[in-house]
């Protein structure tokens, strides 16, 4: 495999432990602790947290993160249990973002991210999985879907980012440049409140929510980002042959739902449903309703 960037912490032992902390809080507030999983890969080590991984009689879900962010924010204010149906859940901290993997990464055009989530899957010895994406992390899935569709039960794409291009709209760059031109935590806020989230249908707890805006700051300040970032896969999508669950929210600045959807149904051929969430933004993968979605699409899959 070709390592096309390679990102990095501006202070690797101190920034490391800072997430380390960070993660250590979530795991207190959340009175569970997570399940440390370092592998190697062609992209170097990748970090993973587990839940419930050694109880191999349940269904397993693989969960991949959106840009810039951690896998662990699919969990804030418990937000799993909102799945409502026990599983060995896999919590892959993509490579390139701010985590504890390793920084290198691929030409995100080519199918090596493919490539390497099955190497995660077999490190992890999962010869079968249910997958999600938010985001970045749904154009991992895909990729996925594509270069080993035998290991994919079935895929939920969280406001994907791989059926159009970013959106260049004046207040969506607006709001995605604010904190990274002058990185603030009000300007992380804002960017949250005008972008992820749909207040007050749409939002975390205040502790969930203070948690995310010292992730993102840290992330925009600590973190020397130089991972490509998602693109329309176009016709790649049309090489996809496992079912695919699409979830939208109508308020996602970054990729408005509308043409997503219209993408969706053009190019994937084995799209089961869509669900568009009102008054829900670019977070998705923290509505509880939408995590309810999916853990009851996985219970009643084989039924």
């Amino acid at each position: 495999m070709i390592i096309h960037n390679k990102s990095y912490f501006k202070d690797e032992p101190i920034d490391r432990k800072y997430f380390e902390d960070w993660v250590k809080k979530l795991e207190q507030k959340n009175a569970r602790q997570y399940e440390p999983y370092l592998i190697e890969t062609s992209l170097g080590s990748t970090c993973v947290w587990g839940l419930n991984t050694h109880d191999e009689q349940l269904d397993t879900l693989v969960i991949f993160p959106g840009a810039r962010t951690t896998s662990l924010i699919w969990d804030f204010d418990k937000g799993l249990d909102n799945l409502n149906h026990k599983m060995r859940i896999f919590m892959v901290e993509t490579n390139g973002l701010p985590n504890l993997s390793n920084g290198a990464t691929p030409n995100i055009k080519s199918m090596d991210y493919g490539i390497w989530a099955t190497e995660v899957m077999d490190k992890l010895n999962i010869k079968k999985a249910f997958i999600a994406g938010a985001s970045f992390g749904g154009l991992i899935c895909m990729k996925l879907a594509i270069v080993s569709p035998e290991k994919v039960q079935s895929a939920f794409l969280l406001n994907p980012g791989c059926l159009q291009p970013f959106s260049l709209t004046l207040k969506n760059l607006y709001y995605n440049l604010l904190p990274i031109i002058n990185p603030t935590k009000k300007n992380v806020l804002k960017f949250l409140d005008k972008a992820v989230f749909s207040k007050p249908n749409h939002q975390l707890s205040d502790f969930s929510e203070k948690m995310l805006v010292d992730y993102e700051f840290f992330a925009i300040s600590r973190y020397k980002d130089n991972t490509q970032k998602p693109y329309f896969m176009e016709s790649q999508l049309d090489e996809v042959k496992v079912d695919i669950f699409l979830m939208l929210g109508d308020k996602d600045l970054l990729f408005p739902y509308q043409k997503s959807l219209e993408n969706a149904k053009k190019h994937i051929k084995t799209l089961k449903d869509i669900k568009v969430y009102e008054n829900v933004g670019h977070g998705i993968e923290t509505y509880n309703n939408a995590l309810n979605y999916i853990g009851e699409k996985i219970k009643n899959y084989n039924s």
